[in-house]
């Protein structure tokens, strides 16, 4: 009866280091999405995708 009073509490334990990893997670995730458009709105420069020479130069040497 004990075993199985320890396996009950490590599960236990084990949701609740889930849960609480899951809750902070979504936490960071919805600081930083409110964040983000008033850094985006300021770089403004910066639109997506851009092949430049440094780029170009990363391509070739990671040829295998």
């Amino acid at each position: 009866m004990k075993t199985s009073q320890s396996t009950l509490s490590r599960r236990k334990f084990l949701l609740a280091v889930g849960a609480g990893s899951a809750a902070t997670a979504a936490a960071v995730a919805t600081s930083t999405a409110r964040t983000q458009p008033g850094k985006s709105a300021a770089a403004g420069a910066s639109k997506g995708y851009q092949l430049t020479e440094h780029v170009r130069k990363y391509y070739e040497t990671a040829k295998v």
